[in-house]
């Protein structure tokens, strides 16, 4: 293996540094996207990001998620669980509520974000991640946007969405 060149990822002097916006990065949605900006930020000792650098916490949320997921379906309702996390720690946790309460927007993203919210006693949920069993749709992005949310990871691969919009 190359020094410093992470497997399957490209060379990191692939372009100039600081040639522009996401210089270097994956497109999104890239199924190697976690791993290819774990090697790129690896190789750059000054930057540290929390959720890249240890993956532990998002797991064992995504468990948490699952679980959830899992009590939705036993209740009746969508199969969708979330889990909010600051930190290691999970701040706020929910399954699908939208069959069950008749409510159209209970998705179990929305769910998270209101526990995280209430436990907290703020509607600042800044340097949060929500942890999905799914993709968030819109609605729930646009809500986890406006939280503050820092990160949206969903999915047993622990796919990076990004930054909500």
């Amino acid at each position: 293996m190359d020094a410093g060149r992470c497997p399957g990822a490209a060379p990191v002097m692939s372009r100039a540094p600081f040639a522009g916006q996401n210089a270097g990065m994956p497109m999104r949605g890239h199924p190697q996207g976690i791993r290819r900006r774990s090697c790129l930020l690896a190789t750059l000792p000054w930057l540290w990001v929390p959720a890249l650098a240890a993956d532990g916490p998002l797991r064992e949320a995504m468990r948490r998620a699952e679980a959830l997921r899992d009590e939705a379906l036993r209740a009746g309702d969508q199969p969708f669980g979330a889990v909010v996390l600051r930190g290691e720690l999970i701040v706020g946790a929910a399954p699908s509520r939208v069959v069950t309460t008749t409510d159209p927007t209970a998705h179990a993203e929305m769910e998270a974000i209101r526990d995280a919210a209430r436990r907290l006693r703020t509607r600042d949920l800044s340097g949060c991640v929500l942890v999905s069993t799914s993709r968030a749709c819109r609605m729930c992005e646009a809500a986890a946007g406006w939280a503050g949310i820092s990160r949206l990871v969903y999915g047993e691969a622990l796919t990076d969405a990004g930054v909500p919009r």
